[in-house]
Order: structure tokens, then sequence, then C-alpha cells
């Protein structure tokens, strides 16, 4: 595969970020309608400008059709945000499709035929049923090797737990660290929906879900919304900010749907190729990132998504938490404003939160969640058990 430079810039213009949620009341039009308006606001493009200025809006989500008997969310989302007549186009890659909506959009102002678009990802999932939306959630396995057997997210997940501990010679406990680091990020953010502290001795005490996977161990079933502005004109960004943020990387790359059937499940190899392309892309080295957000749905992704990504080896994921390296004062803070663990995995959404809080990272507007002197972070959401993965570079400068 040949590695493509960037051939236009992609500037973050702005970001809206709507509370992670299990409130009742919260719809996908709402919420995405909050979001897309405060991005829109954080741009500083004028309400009565937004429709010359938009040229396409692009919706992540994985399951409105399924809870909420609602498809067609690009014309949905793009009138009720006053964009209607703009190009709008529904994205959907599972628990991937925010990042692969932001995809689709950096792809799209790469091509020269637009110079400004919205990504929006949004999911609502907490007004269903728990086992409606559990089988719905499943619907991200190959169904008729996985799903259609009884196996769940949970299950799939505690698989691979099950394996890595015996691999390694390890127990639950040793994964403690991820869990009580997203929290604690999640304490001071404003987003996040659980802003609980929680220690070791209370991950231990947890109860099981399936396997080894216990209930500090797993992201919640929740609500949400997040937009982001992206640009190649760099005279749109507002003068009155310090730092610029580009998307200087974008990749995607999948592995064999049935987790049995890959050579190795637990070297995630989607994982390992998406950074790979991403950091080639971006012209990027590993020592030059400042902080991963990645997908922490359940502490052994959040693991083996550090050791997939290259900056530990294979086996070394649970010693670099446990050496508090993926603090906020680590060399690697990763889930900074509490990932998808204590944040909250609205799953459709959750590429876009990411890209958003590292915007809000690298633009030095993290308040209590800053990660000191950043200047170089990657995001990285997972679609189902590691099947297809999407990797993004970001850089910022001074103004």
């Amino acid at each position: 595969m040949v590695l493509k430079k960037m051939s236009r810039p992609v500037y973050i213009a702005g970001v809206g970020i709507v509370d992670v949620t299990k409130r009742k009341g919260a719809t996908i039009a709402s919420m995405a309608r909050k979001a897309v308006l405060e991005a829109l606001d954080d741009s500083g493009v004028p309400a009565g400008e937004r429709r010359r200025v938009v040229d396409a809006l692009y919706v992540g989500n994985m399951m409105s059709g399924m809870l909420s008997k609602q498809q067609h969310l690009g014309p949905l989302v793009a009138t009720e945000a006053g964009l209607a007549g703009v190009d709008a186009i529904t994205i959907e890659s599972c628990s991937g499709a925010g990042a692969s909506a932001l995809r689709v959009g950096v792809i799209a102002l790469q091509s020269g035929l637009v110079d400004t678009v919205v990504v929006c990802g949004v999911e609502q999932m907490s007004h269903a049923d728990l086992q409606t939306t559990t089988e719905a959630l499943a619907t991200a396995s190959h169904w008729e090797n996985e799903g259609a057997k009884g196996e769940t997210f949970a299950s799939l997940n505690g698989h691979l737990a099950t394996a890595y501990f015996e691999r390694y010679n390890l127990k639950p406990e040793d994964l403690a660290d991820f869990s009580v680091n997203a929290h604690s990020n999640a304490l001071h953010a404003r987003h996040s929906l659980f802003k609980k502290h929680v220690t070791a001795a209370e991950y231990a005490d947890s109860r099981v879900i399936t396997g080894p996977i216990r209930l500090m161990d797993a992201c919640p079933i929740c609500d949400g919304s997040a937009a982001i502005v992206l640009t190649t004109n760099r005279g749109m960004l507002r003068k009155d900010r310090s730092r610029v943020v580009e998307i200087a990387g974008t990749a995607c790359a999948t592995d064999i749907l049935t987790v049995n059937d890959r050579e190795d499940p637990l070297a995630l190899e989607a994982a390992k190729q998406s950074t790979i392309r991403a950091l080639g892309m971006a012209g990027l080295q590993r020592a030059d990132i400042d902080l991963f957000e990645l997908h922490d749905a359940y502490s052994i992704i959040a693991c083996l998504g550090l050791e997939a990504a290259g900056f530990c080896e294979p086996g070394e994921g649970h010693l670099f938490a446990k050496q508090g390296r993926i603090a906020l004062g680590g060399d690697l803070p990763i889930s900074t404003f509490g990932g998808l663990k204590a944040r909250g995995h609205p799953v459709g959404a959750t590429g876009v939160y990411q890209a958003a809080e590292v915007f809000l990272q690298l633009s030095r507007r993290a308040g209590e969640n800053q990660v000191e002197n950043a200047e170089v972070a990657v995001s990285q959401n997972i679609g189902g058990a590691g099947s297809s993965v999407f990797t993004h570079c970001y850089t910022s400068s001074s103004a």
C-alpha cells in the first residue's frame, strides 16, 4: 500500500460537545442539533452565513434504525441544524462510525470538491431495553458466527481478556489502572457521564458481567452527540485563538470480522496497521505523540490498543498503565476526559468526541484536564472487536 501525504491542510475550526447522558427526553435530532450548532458557534460562522459556508455534513451513527426506527440522519440533522439543502450523508462503521465520518470528511476536503464540512456523531441507546440494545450492538460482530450464537461484546471481550491473562500469566486486577485513570480524568470533564472516583479496590470488588469482565471494565450504555467543523481555509479560523490545530493523518485498516478466525486475536492487527498508516501520512513518530485518545470500551481493549499501536510491547500494556504513564501527567496520557469508560460511549458518536477532545487539548482549552504543552496527538476509534480501526493524527502550532 502506497502511503500518501495530505494534498491540502485540514484545519479544525471549532467543536460542539453535548454532555453524555442517560436522561429521558434526549433524542437523536435534539442532541445532533445542539452539537452542530455549538460547533458552528465555536467556529465563529455567523448564523446567516452557514448554508453558504458549509459544503457538506457527514453524520456518524450505528443504531438509529434498530433502536429509534429512524434512518436517513443526513437530512434530519441538516434540517434540525439549519443546514437544509447541503450535501448530507450518514456514515456507518458500527462503533467506529464517528471516526469513519471524520475520515470521510477529511477525504472530501482532500478531493478539492468541498472546502468546509461539518462532521457529527450521534447515538441514542438508553431509551431502549437492555436486551434490544445488547442485540443491536452485537450486529457489529459476525452475526452468523458470533451474535446469533449468543455472543455479545461483553463476552467477546471476555474471551480476549481470558486469552491475555493466560498468555501472560496475569489476573483481572492487573487491568484496574485503565478504569481508575479514566474515572479520575472524568471527574473534571464537563461532558462526562460518570463523575465518580474509583479505586483499585473498588474495581476489584465490582460485579462480574461475564467471564473475567467486571462492571468497572465496561463502558456504559448512554446517549450523546459531538460535532466538529473542518476547513481547508485558514482564513476562516477565529483570530482570537492562539493555537491552530490540523488533522495531519487519517487511516483505516480492517481485520477478519470473526474474532476466532484471526491468526492472533490479541494482536489487533487492524489497530497496528491503521496506526502505522496514519503516522506515516502525518510524517510522525510514536515519540512525537503527546497524548493518545484510544478506544477503551473495555479495559482489555485499552490494553491491547496500546500494544497494537506500538506504544509498548505485547503483554506490557498493563505495566504501562500501572507505572502511571497513561495519567494526565504521564508520558502518554490516554482517556484525558474519561474516555469511553467514564466519559461514556454513545457508540456512533465516540470518534467525534475523541477528535473534539483532542482539539481542546491541542488548543489549550482543556481546563483541569489539560495535558501540559500538548502539541501532537492521536485518536483511535475501533469498529467491532477490532475489525475496523480508524486512526487520526493531529498537530498544532502557534496562530
